[in-house]
């Protein structure tokens, strides 16, 4: 375990390191495509470093619906191949690499007079199309069930706040789900640590060579010139900053949370039509610490990168309009508690005079991986959280080739993150045997959330604890705080063993607090306490 922690004195050391000490292969950019390069790099033997400006899954890797999905709506465009891929990659993720932090997840198309008979018809085509992906990638009907027509009342067990008025029935199928997206990457860099590879963040890459990058730390302001091999940049929808030859057209893919109990707790994801659409839907996925994700749109997002996308208020009417069409009680405004927005890097395939071209919910998740003639490192842009993996594959393949490196073959298809269960089982077996074990081990018993969050690794969190009060809330006594079931266990994890450091990094990415304003607001104070007297431990 402690091979795979990552601390600020980690840190601190691997720096001074990479100062004097060449690597074959230098991956700029932390989130979960940069993330999955180190680890597959690592795992064939090479020596990796990896930089991160800010902190790990600080861009886009955050903000997507957190959905480990088996590509039905690339389906709908004709993408076939990319269908596929997902589908092959979900079911990577839900029976080897990561059973702890994906599980199935319900999805509810209710049939009634919000939705029309077309959308009807075509999401049972859809979704039976979407079974042959399922079954093609090898998934069983025990970690993913085969979609079915459910009653009405079955639908409003599963989304307790859908209109019974006129509802005649429902579709429910099942997809993948992540616990967290932020959580996923921290599992891949930690893994990646693991075999050796350096995870560094608040390290800026402010030009890349042939032979390596000039970096800066940008907690001192110190420079330093690293030397590798090959550089791959990794670094999304900032990829035409760190090379000017890059062109990408970004969309915006907006969301809005909202209380669970607001829909009535859902054990299901509901899933609305967009008017006019047979291929869109808006989701409202049930989520951690008591919440509702509603998203997303996609929209064209051109000019500079924002460090933080801001959602706009015709975005988050347009969610809140499109989901009321199947409520009893529809969503107000004042419903909403939190929003946030990702920008999806998608390759800009058109040339010059080709016009406007298509509009960015057409625009292919295929993602791209070339060798720039302008930096000479290897690009790799597009694609989408769920298929990581093979745009990690794809772009270690090209680096080792393009540098003449020896290195063993892929192998993180059958390369379990931290925290997964020690043998590939159905993802709810997964859980209770984890929760099993953690229960003999660890007295008292481990509550649920914290094994959905850290799998096989849940009894480990409390066990390093060295604060007091570790399986302590960190809302507890805080009005208003009782759906927050993170512990000051997870808060001093977080510092300890996954690379937090400061209070920001544990509220909105380790623990993701942050979503909700006033969530961070309640309990801020107590969690930048916690991670200064963790810091102190180190």
């Amino acid at each position: 375990m402690q091979r795979t922690a990552l601390t600020a004195r980690r840190r601190e050391r691997e720096l001074d390191e990479l100062a004097s000490e060449p690597v074959d292969l230098l991956v700029v950019g932390g989130g979960v495509t940069g993330a999955g390069v180190a680890l597959d790099a690592a795992a064939r033997g090479l020596s990796v470093a990896l930089v991160e400006a800010r902190d790990l899954a600080w861009g886009t890797s955050r903000w997507s619906s957190k959905l480990a999905h088996g590509g039905l709506r690339y389906l709908a465009t004709g993408d076939v191949g990319v269908a596929r891929e997902s589908a092959r990659e979900r079911h990577v993720l839900m029976t080897r690499t990561a059973p702890h932090l994906v599980r199935a997840l319900p999805q509810v198309l209710p049939l009634t007079q919000g939705v029309g008979p077309r959308q009807g018809l075509t999401a049972g085509i859809g979704f039976g199309l979407g079974d042959l992906l399922r079954r093609d990638a090898g998934t069983s009907s025990d970690v993913l069930p085969a979609p079915r027509l459910a009653r009405p009342g079955e639908a409003a067990r599963l989304v307790p706040a859908v209109a019974r008025e006129h509802l005649h029935g429902a579709w429910v199928a099942h997809d993948g789900q992540l616990v967290d997206d932020a959580r996923l990457v921290v599992a891949l860099a930690r893994t990646a640590a693991g075999r050796g590879a350096r995870i560094l963040t608040r390290v800026r890459a402010t030009e890349l060579h042939g032979d390596g990058a000039t970096l800066q730390d940008t907690l001192t302001g110190a420079g330093l010139r690293v030397r590798a091999r090959v550089v791959v940049n990794a670094t999304g929808v900032w990829a035409g900053t760190v090379d000017p030859s890059v062109r990408l057209r970004p969309s915006r893919g907006t969301h809005v949370v909202v209380p669970a109990a607001r829909l009535g707790d859902p054990a299901g994801a509901l899933m609305v039509p967009v008017p006019g659409s047979a291929s869109r839907f808006v989701f409202a996925l049930p989520a951690q610490l008591g919440r509702v994700i509603i998203g997303l749109t996609d929209e064209e997002a051109p000019g500079p990168v924002p460090d933080v996308p801001v959602p706009t208020r015709p975005e988050i009417d347009f969610l809140l309009a499109t989901v009321s069409r199947v409520l009893d009680h529809p969503l107000l405004p004042d419903d909403v508690v939190g929003a946030f927005a990702g920008l999806r890097p998608l390759v800009d395939s058109a040339g010059p005079g080709d016009g406007p071209g298509l509009g960015s919910s057409d625009v292919s998740r295929r993602h791209l991986v070339a060798v720039s003639s302008a930096t000479g490192a290897v690009n790799v842009l597009g694609g989408k959280l769920t298929t990581y993996r093979t745009m990690a594959e794809d772009a270690v393949d090209l680096a080792v080739k393009h540098a003449g490196l020896t290195a063993g073959p892929c192998w993180t298809a059958d390369l379990p993150l931290v925290g997964a269960p020690p043998r590939a089982v159905p993802p709810a077996d997964a859980l209770a045997r984890a929760g099993a074990r953690a229960t003999q081990v660890a007295p008292p018993p481990l509550a649920p959330a914290l094994v959905a969050r850290y799998g096989a690794e849940a009894p480990d969190v409390l066990a390093a604890a060295a604060l007091p009060g570790a399986s302590d809330v960190v809302g507890q006594g805080i009005p208003g705080t009782g759906h927050l079931d993170v512990t000051r266990a997870e808060i001093e994890w977080a510092v300890t063993h996954e690379g937090a450091l400061d209070a920001d990094d544990v509220l909105d990415r380790r623990t993701r607090i942050g979503l909700v304003p006033a969530d961070r607001a309640a309990v801020g104070d107590v969690v930048g306490e916690l991670v200064e007297d963790a810091l102190k431990r180190i």
